[in-house]
């Protein structure tokens, strides 16, 4: 029995499609766990499975797990990526190694190779592909290789005088070529590796600054000399097909690629400054930025409002926040609880951010008017159940959002506006006639994304009184059956800080968690949408229908240990 053939019969209960899925791992010549891994579906059963089917030991490392570089270089790089193997122990006598896959790649000839290199035992254990990309990566870290590029840089270049300046305007020369290759490669993966969602590489008076956007921060990761800024634009401008001669006015482009054995989408944005230009690049991963809806971070109380209001045959699902909310992530998930063979889904995108399998997604195209409104009018067209447009922007688009939920169509979409109550004056402000939003909106979802705290490491204390004041003040209008099911103690409330250790990289964070706050409309708000009533005394309908705000549901998690509740404070 073949590894595919023992992993299809251990799996057929858990992926309905798991044939499908082995083809797809045929077609592309990669292994299904490589499959899985691209797709967000590894887990650690996948691991046990292959450790039941090799009689391996399994072994598991850390997101921040350091090996020596001693023990790393036992086996060559090459060795290992040509084995999908790594060395990550030496003791006394023996040596332990991890293995991905002993089936393609004979674990058995390994290790008689190592064998006789070393002359001693060899230890062998099952591994992920994750925890091999992730050791894998440390052949090269990212200040080593930055320090041999400049090196190399400045062998090719010499330093550039400030009278020399306007000689930054060459391209790149050919004997400059490979180093520069390889630092924006160690950028672009150094940035992938640290779960960045953004790549920001400016040029200042003097110098050239790199920062990455981490868990919504803004962190610095190195200053270049100024002179190299030219050969890092030119690398990327080709990378992503721009034009090379053109500097003065903003372009945009796209590269996709490979990084750490998945797929990975780039968006670059060039911008002139008076510097020079400046390159911000959005790093679209699918293993951070899809998720499913379990994973958003819904209390039960959200988690069961969302589920029925995707169950609904028509209508309109609005989700609304500012920029970097994570409204985009959010509908994903929506669209992958509702993905099935008898329903046909289409997306109207500007851009499309992530490929999902059987989802009909097109791409904005505001240069041949080719827009959200005009794409919409074609969807129309194309027989859906359910349509996601990536933004309301005007009143054309809305008033098509509204026809197609009245005729049959669940219409997703997304409405920068503060609150979910707030979604409903916007609509009016475009000029949506009043009475057709409680007939088309099913539901608005409102949120912000929050730091979450690692798990391992933060440590708990009592609030001051002004924080107890703030939470007592909040928690009084939540239903009680609520905080009781949530075991939150009201009497003796505790909040959490950050503290840092190995496994959230001294950062105390890892990840981020949604805070939310969820209007299904009722008959009750029907009828006040049609009276004209104001938000006021919405609001008190609201909370007779125990509807917690963002404000709530951020103190609750932070009473959970989830987030803490100064950055509650601070994004609600």
């Amino acid at each position: 029995m073949t590894l595919n053939e023992f992993l299809k019969e251990k799996l057929k209960d858990k992926f309905d499609n798991i044939d499908y899925l082995i083809s797809e791992a045929e077609k592309n010549k990669i292994s299904l766990e490589e499959l899985f891994y691209r797709n967000g579906l590894l887990d650690d059963d996948f691991l046990k499975l292959k450790s039941e089917f090799f009689n391996l030991p399994i072994k598991k490392f850390d997101y921040s797990e350091q090996i020596p570089q001693e023990i790393l270089n036992l086996i060559s790089k090459d060795f290992a990526k040509q084995r999908k193997i790594i060395v990550f122990d030496k003791k006394d006598s023996e040596i332990y190694i991890g293995a991905v896959n002993p089936e393609t790649n004979p674990l058995n000839e390994t290790i008689d190779y190592l064998k006789s290199i070393y002359n001693q035992e060899i230890k062998a254990y099952i591994i992920s592909i994750r925890d091999y990309f992730l050791i894998f990566r440390q052949y090269n870290k990212f200040s080593d290789v930055l320090k041999e590029t400049l090196f190399n840089l400045r062998k090719t270049k010499p330093l550039v005088t400030e009278e020399e300046i306007v000689k930054l305007e060459e391209e790149v020369l050919t004997d400059e070529e490979a180093p520069v290759v390889k630092l924006v490669q160690s950028l672009i993966e150094e940035a992938v590796y640290l779960q960045a969602s953004d790549i920001h590489i400016e040029p200042l008076v003097r110098k050239l600054r790199i920062r990455f956007r981490i868990l919504g921060d803004l962190r610095t990761i190195a200053y270049l000399p100024k002179d190299f800024h030219r050969q890092i634009i030119n690398r990327i401008k080709v990378l992503s097909k721009l034009k090379l001669d053109e500097t003065r006015i903003p372009q945009e482009g796209r590269i996709r690629t490979f990084i750490h054995g998945r797929e990975i989408d780039l968006r670059i944005g060039i911008l002139p400054t008076i510097q020079g230009e400046k390159i911000a690049i959005r790093i679209l991963d699918p293993l951070v930025g899809l998720k499913k809806v379990s994973d958003l971070g819904l209390l039960v109380y959200s988690y069961e409002k969302l589920g029925k209001a995707i169950k609904y045959p028509y209508g309109l699902i609005l989700i609304t926040g500012p920029t970097g909310s994570g409204k985009t992530t959010t509908l994903y998930a929506i669209l992958q609880e509702l993905n099935n063979e008898n329903i046909n889904i289409v997306s109207l995108e500007d851009p499309v951010e992530y490929l999902l399998e059987s989802i009909n997604q097109s791409q904005v195209r505001s240069e041949i008017n080719y827009t959200f409104a005009s794409g919409l009018r074609t969807i129309l067209r194309q027989d859906p159940n359910v349509i996601l447009v990536g933004e309301v922007r005007d009143l054309e688009t809305a008033e098509l959002c509204i026809h197609a939920s009245l005729t049959g169509h669940l219409v997703l979409s997304t409405l920068h506006t503060n609150t979910a109550l707030g979604a409903i004056n916007r609509l009016l402000d475009l000029g949506i006639e009043r009475f057709l939003l409680p007939e088309t909106i099913r539901m608005i979802m409102s949120q912000r994304l929050a730091k979450r705290l690692c798990d391992s490491c933060k440590k708990e204390e009592t609030p001051s009184d002004d924080l107890k004041n703030i939470i007592s003040d909040n928690i009084k209008y939540i239903d009680k059956e609520i905080i009781e099911s949530l075991k939150i103690d009201i009497n003796n409330p505790k909040i959490y800080h950050p503290s840092g250790c190995e496994k959230c990289n001294f950062r105390g964070y890892i990840g981020r968690v949604g805070i939310f706050e969820i209007i299904l409309i009722t008959d009750e708000l029907k009828k006040a949408i049609y009276d004209k009533k104001t938000n006021e005394e919405m609001e008190k309908i609201l909370i007779e229908e125990k509807f917690i705000n963002l404000k709530q549901d951020g103190i609750i998690k932070s009473l959970m240990g989830l987030v803490t509740i100064e950055e509650v404070l601070k994004i609600t």
